[in-house]
């Protein structure tokens, strides 16, 4: 189909759609951009696809994203709701995105139960994954008879170390998510990497049987945490997808597209992991508590996690 007959047969379309985005109607303009926004998006592919015109194709491409906007825009000058914010838009995020997370999972678990067990069976192979010291330090961090568990501490206020913990969970996290802009790739080393070396150090502090110490201390704040780095490399994931395949769009406009569906995804990434960080320090690192009673309370926070994390499909429909 020549370009003048293209035009021609959707210009009605592009010129509501434009019209509905002047008026900024919240209840129709909404429901009358939902519906045509698919077959803008196929106006815009078959344009690019039969070379049509720059000037047609960034029209079209500029429209689809304020299209996109307006659909998912947050309203300006309304107050955060923070309870919806936790009840719908979280697990929502998480659901959307389930196929990303499903591969981080995979990325992150296997690496880690694979070299967990090799450590486990040969006691010379954690010198493959950490050096001399960096095995020492791990065995005084979970003896037996540390005063406290965990890191050493160079404060005896739980306080830093609250702090430390933050920015170390912050940063691991960042990395997991801003790996995603080099197609995927710094995403994918970084879950492995991370499984590995947990993996790794589970496996010798088992072998060691120091197992009181070292499950007790990370059951509890590790149900926050390690699912929150899956959720971190699965934000990471969504963005090296958007790279590789922008579909319609040009790769910044498909980033900025992903980026904005990532939103809710990244405030509860920080939010599980701000938690991850209070337990760590006033619970986790404790050696008062009885380790039943870790266990306990680790066990019911991973439960509640996964329920909470595959309860966002029923949001999806509304």
């Amino acid at each position: 189909m020549k370009q003048q007959s293209f035009e021609q047969q959707h210009r009605q379309t592009w010129e509501r759609i434009e019209q509905a985005l002047a008026q900024r109607k919240q209840t129709e303009s909404s429901i009358l951009l939902a519906d045509d926004y698919m077959l803008l998006c196929q106006h815009l592919a078959l344009a690019k696809q039969r070379l049509y015109d720059i000037t047609l194709i960034e029209r079209l491409n500029s429209l689809a994203l304020n299209v996109y906007r307006e659909l998912y825009r947050y309203q300006r000058g309304s107050r955060f709701n923070f309870f919806s914010f936790l009840w719908r838009q979280f697990p929502l995020a998480i659901y959307r995105q389930r196929y990303f997370v499903l591969v981080a999972t995979l990325l992150f678990l296997l690496p880690g139960l694979i070299s967990g067990i090799w450590v486990y069976l040969d006691e010379f192979a954690i010198y493959s994954v950490m050096d001399t010291p960096q095995v020492r330090n791990v065995e005084q961090m979970y003896d037996p008879e540390a005063r406290k568990l965990g890191r050493e501490r160079e404060s005896d206020t739980d306080v830093m170390m609250f702090g430390f913990y933050i920015m170390n969970n912050i940063g691991v996290a960042f990395r997991c998510f801003a790996g995603g802009l080099l197609a995927g790739i710094g995403t994918l080393l970084v879950l492995m990497f991370n499984g590995l070396h947990i993996g790794s150090v589970a496996g010798h502090l088992s072998r060691l049987e120091y197992f009181d110490t070292f499950y007790s201390f990370v059951i509890t704040h590790g149900a926050f945490e390690l699912t929150a780095i899956v959720f971190s490399g699965a934000a990471g994931l969504r963005l090296g997808y958007a790279v590789i395949n922008p579909g319609p769009f040009n790769r910044i406009s498909s980033l900025q597209i992903a980026a904005r569906e990532l939103i809710p995804l990244l405030y509860g990434i920080i939010l599980m992991l701000t938690i991850a960080a209070f337990i760590e320090a006033f619970w986790s690192s404790s050696t008062v508590i009885p380790v039943s009673v870790k266990y306990t309370v680790g066990g019911l926070c991973w439960v509640l996690v996964l329920i909470y994390s595959f309860s966002g499909k029923r949001f999806e429909s509304r």
